[in-house]
């Protein structure tokens, strides 16, 4: 049974003429009449009644015009989805974020794809760490990753630099140095440091680690998981931290953030997927580069 062939019969089924509907299809009558009788000798019944000048359908015929209306519509329905897919205009595409990033790159980039994609879900996984977001990567459980980069990058992976940031120091609000115009390392020496975790669970640690290293300190750490436990331990007075400027973003009581003195340490911030992207993922990469490249914190 052909697609063609029952819009064919659904508008004759309208026009209740041959003639009419012959014309609405742009077909000859006779080619309608053949096209309507093979419909018929497929399916063993008999779709119209030809004892009038009027054509009426039968009780098989109605049945087939109901269930033909909904058989087109799937299939129209169905192209188009299709088409969406193949443009990039719909789907669904997996987009992780550093814990430093889901402040002020997150909702934007939501924003926009719900402005401009209306057909792409995204879903949204934040507070993650870098190590992490490239594992789900390769592991094909995230499509784009917003990350701090670290010093190897896995096979398959493509990571694109979106800007760099400086690092500025979140102290609690009643420190006394809360309201400085700007702090050195130094002068947070004897003050415990609130730090993501070790290792390689981290691209964050060694870069602040390095900073305190360069002032010649090696400080004592207090490790926490995510960028939003770190600030509510510096706002409960555990100690200092070092977090890139973007984080400013989240404002939280009993906390205030202080540039560092001089030329601080630049952190990057970068956009990763794997090596060969899906269109609605390269589109929404698109829209975040857009968000995170066009606006530099800091």
């Amino acid at each position: 049974m052909e697609i063609r062939h029952l819009r064919a019969f659904v508008v004759l089924a309208e026009e209740r003429h041959f003639g009419r509907a012959a014309a609405r299809l742009h077909v000859a009558q006779p080619a309608l009449s053949q096209q309507l009788r093979r419909l018929e000798d497929e399916l063993g019944v008999t779709l119209l009644d030809r004892s009038t000048r009027r054509v009426d359908l039968t009780e098989a015929g109605r049945l087939l015009r109901d269930r033909a209306l909904r058989l087109i519509a799937d299939v129209d329905r169905t192209t188009g989805d299709l088409a969406a897919l193949a443009t990039g205009l719909a789907g669904t595409v997996r987009l992780g974020f550093v814990g430093t990033a889901t402040y002020d790159v997150l909702p934007p980039v939501a924003r926009r794809v719900r402005a401009e994609l209306p057909d792409v879900r995204l879903e949204l996984h934040g507070e993650l760490l870098g190590p992490a977001l490239l594992d789900a990567l390769v592991a094909g459980e995230l499509d784009l990753a917003v990350l701090r980069p670290g010093s190897s990058t896995p096979d398959g992976v493509v990571v694109r630099e979106l800007r760099r940031e400086p690092l500025v120091a979140v102290l609690p609000a009643h420190h006394p140095l809360a309201d400085a115009p700007a702090v050195s390392v130094a002068d947070l020496a004897s003050e415990p440091l609130v730090t993501h975790p070790s290792g390689h669970r981290s691209s964050m640690q060694p870069r602040v680690l390095e900073v305190y290293r360069q002032a010649g300190l090696e400080p004592e750490l207090v490790e926490v998981g995510e960028t939003g436990t770190l600030v509510v331990f510096v706002a409960a007075g555990l100690g200092v931290g070092l977090v890139p400027a973007s984080v400013r973003a989240l404002r939280l009581d009993g906390v205030a953030y202080v540039p560092l003195a001089g030329e601080p340490e630049l952190v990057p911030l970068a956009l990763a997927h794997r090596s060969s992207p899906g269109v609605a993922v390269a589109r929404v990469a698109a829209l975040v580069a857009e968000v995170a490249g066009g606006h530099p914190a800091g």
